[in-house]
Order: structure tokens, then sequence, then C-alpha cells
């Protein structure tokens, strides 16, 4: 089965937590708003988002279709993918452990997109700046610490070791932690660059993910799409003071 992917062309966002986990499982998949034709596009991916003969439409991207299924929201689609690709542990602990670490993760980047828009979604950052400043310092002071001291603990209370956020092998967990690493580093690099000292299990965890050997190939691939000003995790000097 060949995958089909959807999401906005131009940025990561959330849908780069699924592409890393379909990177990383070694599967074909097609980013269907990133091609061109008839039934590509960003087109292609409005007429599943709007159809009216899509029973189980998404509410937003990223949304995958696998054969007759379609399936919307990060941790949903990573649950999925996570079972049927090694990427999950089989035991239900283990699968609901991973998915619940998951959505702790997409309470992180929330929050870390709210930096750029507290205020409203409508709104240009531009317009929100003062308060942008006030919800970012807030988010560096207080949000980002707790988040990562708690994935930090997670990793030395795992009883098979701190590699890896769950058991014994890699889930998509890891990889969506080194996304947001990633992200984190990107948005706020002198912030980042003093705090990483207080989370050495983490940034040993990056690394090894950004070393498996399907990842590295991605990462240097033009499948990998650059952070810039228009995704989740956004540098503005101003909000890393």
């Amino acid at each position: 089965m060949t995958y089909e992917l959807y999401y906005w062309p131009m940025i990561q966002g959330r849908g780069e937590f699924v592409r890393l986990a379909l990177e990383e499982a070694g599967v074909e998949y097609i980013d269907v708003a990133r091609g061109k034709g008839k039934n590509a596009g960003i087109p292609a991916m409005m007429k599943l988002l709007n159809g009216r003969k899509v029973s189980h439409a998404s509410y937003a991207p990223p949304f995958l279709k696998a054969g007759r299924l379609l399936l919307g929201q990060t941790a949903n689609i990573l649950l999925f993918i996570g079972e049927r690709h090694g990427l999950a542990p089989s035991d239900d602990a283990g699968r609901f452990w991973t998915n619940q670490l998951q959505l702790t993760l997409a309470d992180l980047v929330a929050e870390a997109h709210d930096t750029h828009h507290p205020v409203g979604m409508g709104l240009y950052y531009e317009d929100q700046k003062p308060e942008s400043k006030r919800r970012a310092a807030e988010f560096r002071k207080e949000r980002i610490p707790k988040f990562l001291g708690f994935f930090e603990r997670v990793l030395e209370r795992n009883s098979v070791g701190a590699r890896y956020l769950v058991g014994g092998k890699l889930t998509y967990a890891d990889l969506s932690m080194f996304q947001v690493i990633e992200g984190l580093r990107y948005a706020f690099p002198r912030y980042m660059k003093k705090a990483e000292k207080k989370y050495p299990k983490l940034v040993a965890l990056n690394l090894r993910v950004k070393e498996r050997p399907r990842i590295a190939a991605y990462l240097t691939s033009d499948r990998r799409i650059p952070f810039n000003e228009d995704g989740i995790f956004r540098r503005y000097p101003e909000l890393d003071s």
C-alpha cells in the first residue's frame, strides 16, 4: 500500500511528525499537496478536506489516506502507523503510554505556536507583538522547563534503560521528541543553548534519532522542508531575548 499524506506543502508543521514516522518506517508514501497534476497539489487536499461525499473528513490537515481509511489528527495517525510498522509497543500498556506521550508533545507544540500567535490565529504576528513577547517569556521561563523536565524524567525512569522514551526500542514518540527539540532550537536558539545542559538524556536521544540511517537520509533530502517563519516553530529574535 502506498500511503497518501495531505498537508501544507510549504511548512513542516504538524505534518512533519507524520513524515518522520513514514520515513523511519521505510514505507511508500505520496506527499500529495507537494505534487503536481490533476490529483495533486493543494486543490487535491482541499477536495478531501471539504468534500461533501467524504464521511470521515478531517477538521484540518494533516490527514492520511490508507486504502479506504482516511485518518486525521497527528496523534491518531501516528497511533495507526506505529501499530502497523513497528513504531509502537504491541501491548496495550505500552501502546497507550506512547500515545499519551505523543499527546503531551502535542500540548507543547500548541504552546510553542502560541508564542507568536497568542491573541488570534487570524491576526498577523506584527499585530500581536507585545502579547507575543510576554507569552514567549513565560513559555521560556515556565513551560519549556516543565515539559522538557517531564520527558527527561520519562527517560530516566524507563526500566529498560534511558535510550528511548518507551521500552527498549524506538517509537514514534521518540521521532516526535526529536522534531520538538529541533523546533525549539530553531525558534529559541539562545535559550536552548543554555537550557539543554539540564536535559542530557533528551539531547542524547535527539542525536540518536538524527543518526538513524533513514532519518539521516531524509534530513539531507529535498523531502525535508526547512524551518521557516510560516510554520509552528518560528525564529523571531525578540522572542528569544
